[in-house]
């Protein structure tokens, strides 16, 4: 959060600062402990003294007042150092080395990214506050998107606990200094500070921040609700602390006189958490229990019920007003027993009962048993709780569940593969782990995806299939006009790995071969027009006819020879009249014939002669149709064939019903059928090898080869004998799975 791009320090400023750090040894005990810490203040001041953050505040100064606050909540010395380090951060030309050179690799580590982390925040408040000048800019769902950026942030660097705790206690002292100096912060921050510090501080159980941000954030968020309140609690100070103060003194008497060691304490009223009662419950100043309110600490578990019992004995109880936290704590481990009782005149007071350990938690949360000596051993990214290991997966459970609070019960980001870089202008582009430039160009736009031919990250050219990671800035550097590269697609490569990077590479081409098809397609039709003297046939119209909704998608098809140009000829020829003796009725019964060489039996009549149509080449157990031909008996098409569409709209006469005969023998006599199988590829070196070995391996015979080569792009078509088509699908699916093969399908 500094005000300035500030030169990096020089080598022999950074030299002395370290040699300075390094000549107190380092800490073995309590002593050493304290040592250590003015160390890292030592080695902090040269480069911290005179700079100021961009709220005004005086950098080293606001570092003291971040340790003050890390050593009231029970972080230790180890984490205290953190802080100094983190600021000198931006001062050292080589931060990582020079830091772990001094203090060690695992401090080099909190204080680098502790310091990536306030940039990107700082980034993207900008974003916001440049957005909410837009006068089009919907302020809510600026703050919702703020909210969202920052969370997700914090959620990429929570890993480390560490660096949650270093924020949380240096957003604190930044609001406190706006406050004493009687100015107000920028209201992104103090948004930021009420919806996401806060809750986070909460989910954690360090209720002292908690508040503390609380009722900062709102002072500065709505300036006259909070004054309002601050009066209404004022006016009748003086009597509400006397009546406290008595039931006080009445309750510890009482207590001790029964044996128990107790403490008995008011509890200080926290002006937010009454604003939300109020509205939350739709009451007046009047009615908030807790405005009276006291907290018994004693040791143990079965003292609390003996409390609360002499309580309810000697006051009123208001049973709807009591909670059982210790047999149900919340979700983030607080544990008390809430009540609200009635003295004799009536007067409403909250009661919170509690062991002093459940008062410690409540107080410092996971601050109070976080072990901070033994991070950087091996762990969870770094994250260890000393002996605890309850005490880390209560700390991770927070996380998960501060983030499912938040994001609407959604649980991905902490444990899951995720990272999370921003654009030059401070948007934050979410990525799977190990994603790429390519990957982020497509995620921001599909455009850009396409255009994509460089990246710098962080300022630096680096290569395309670059790994990105958590917080880095990237920027594409486009053409103007273009398409991806093939390379693009080759998983040896690396260079891309997010699916929706992936479809949009594949989807590009396909519609560039599309695009070819047609172009081809539509060169063979008109030669074909031509030579037959049509035209000016409305092509269109001739694409309904033959069962497509557009000329062009008939372009495609004749492209891919998924339509002949036979079919067409037919088509444009006029129907000649058909014989009476050649148009075959229906019978009754369903006679078979002995199936003839095509292995297809003519239903209802008796022996004809039947032969498989070559432009789609039907095997068992294809749905098959038959057409009466002049001369060649019956032509059998797959059901779907678009020849045999386009042959049956004309000439609906001549279509009969056909069946698959039955099986005569099996093994070495079976009969089999020629199919042909399309393969789209990008093309390669290996290839054909590759989808051979793959043939081979369903033991399939390949009569026939056919491959072009377009652009990068080979169009092969294999012929193979089968006796059943069904194998045929299965083949496909491999062939799906060699490297570079972009679409298989049966012609």
């Amino acid at each position: 959060m500094i005000t300035r791009t500030l030169p990096a320090v020089a080598p022999t400023e950074a030299a002395t600062a370290i040699t300075a750090a390094l000549a107190t040894p380092a800490p073995t005990g309590d002593g050493e402990e304290q040592r250590a810490l003015q160390r890292a203040r030592a080695f902090a001041e040269p480069l911290l003294t005179g700079e100021v953050l961009d709220t005004g505040e005086p950098v080293l100064d606001h570092a003291d007042a971040v340790v003050e606050i890390l050593r009231h909540i029970g972080g230790n010395t180890d984490l205290q150092v953190c802080v100094y380090l983190v600021y000198t951060t931006p001062y050292l030309a080589r931060p990582r080395e020079a830091i772990a050179k001094a203090f060690g690799e695992p401090f080099a580590d909190v204080a680098v990214e502790t310091h990536k982390l306030v940039e990107l925040q700082r980034q993207a408040r900008r974003r916001v506050v440049a957005e909410a000048s837009n006068p089009k800019a919907a302020p809510n769902a600026l703050e919702a998107a703020q909210t969202e950026n920052v969370r997700k942030m914090l959620l990429a660097f929570s890993r480390d606990l560490r660096v949650v705790l270093l924020r949380l206690a240096s957003r604190l002292q930044t609001l406190r200094y706006f406050a004493a100096v009687k100015r107000e912060p920028p209201q992104a921050l103090a948004a930021e500070s009420l919806h996401v510090f806060a809750p986070l501080a909460n989910r954690l159980g360090i209720w002292q921040l908690k508040w503390e941000l609380e009722d900062l954030a709102f002072r500065f968020l709505e300036p006259e609700t909070y004054k309002h309140i601050a009066r209404l609690l004022d006016e009748k100070r003086v009597e509400r602390e006397q009546h406290v103060e008595q039931v006080r003194q009445r309750l510890e008497q009482a207590l001790t006189s029964l044996g128990l060691r107790v403490q008995v304490q008011g509890r200080p009223k926290h002006i937010y958490s009454i604003v939300k009662k109020m509205r939350g419950k739709s009451l007046d100043f009047d009615h908030v229990y807790d405005l009276r309110a006291l907290r018994v600490i004693v040791e143990t578990v079965d003292e609390c019920y003996r409390v609360l019992a002499w309580v309810h004995e000697h006051f009123t109880p208001v049973p709807e007003e009591f909670d059982d936290y210790i047999a149900k704590p919340k979700p983030n481990g607080y544990q008390s027993l809430h009540t609200v009782v009635r003295d004799e005149q009536g007067r409403a007071f909250e009661i919170q009962i509690r062991t002093r350990a459940m008062h410690e938690h409540a107080e410092h949360g996971v601050a109070a048993h976080w072990a901070y000596k033994e991070a950087g051993t091996k762990g969870y990214a770094g994250v260890t709780a000393g002996s605890s290991y309850d005490a880390k997966i209560a700390v991770l459970r927070q996380l998960l569940a501060w983030q499912r609070d938040l994001g609407g019960g959604v649980s991905h980001a902490l444990f899951d593969d995720r990272i999370y870089v921003l654009t030059p202008q401070a948007a934050i582009v979410e990525l799977p782990k190990g994603a790429t430039p390519v990957d982020f160009a497509y995620a921001v736009h599909t455009d850009l995806g396409h255009r994509c031919r460089g990246a710098r990250v962080d300022g630096q050219m680096v290569p395309l299939n670059t790994p990105l990671a958590n917080g880095q800035t990237v920027e594409i550097i486009a053409a103007k006009e273009g398409g991806p590269s093939r390379d693009w697609l080759n998983p040896e490569a690396g260079y891309l790995v997010s699916h929706r990077a992936k479809s949009k590479v594949r989807a590009w081409f396909n519609a560039q071969a599309a695009a070819e098809n047609v172009a081809r397609g539509r060169e063979q039709v008109e030669r074909l027009l031509q030579r037959e003297g049509k035209t000016s046939v409305n092509l269109d119209e001739l694409a309904l006819e033959m069962g497509f909704d557009a000329a062009d998608a008939l372009f495609e098809a004749v492209g891919k020879e998924a339509v002949s140009l036979r079919a067409i000829e037919q088509r444009l020829r006029p129907a000649e009249p058909v014989p009476a003796a050649e148009v075959l009725s229906p019978k009754p019964s369903r006679q078979r014939a002995a199936g003839g060489p095509s292995g297809v039996v003519v239903v209802g009549v008796g022996a004809l002669m039947t032969t498989l149509a070559r432009c789609c080449k039907p095997a068992p157990p294809d749905d098959i149709r038959g057409f009466v031909t002049r001369g060649k008996g019956v032509s059998v098409h797959r059901a779907d064939c678009p020849d045999f569409l386009a042959l049956a709209k004309r000439q609906p006469a001549r279509v009969i019903d056909v069946e698959w005969a039955a099986p005569t023998g099996g093994g070495a006599h079976a009969p089999v059928y020629a199919v042909d199988v399309g393969v789209q590829a990008q093309d390669r070196q290996g290839l054909l090898r590759d989808i051979s070995e793959a043939f081979a391996r369903e033991k399939i015979n390949v009569v026939g080869v056919q491959t072009q080569s377009v652009k990068g792009v080979a169009w092969m078509t294999f012929t193979v004998e089968v006796n059943d088509a069904t194998r045929v699908q299965r083949v496909m699916a491999v062939l799906n799975d060699v490297p570079g093969v972009l679409k298989v399908w049966r012609r």
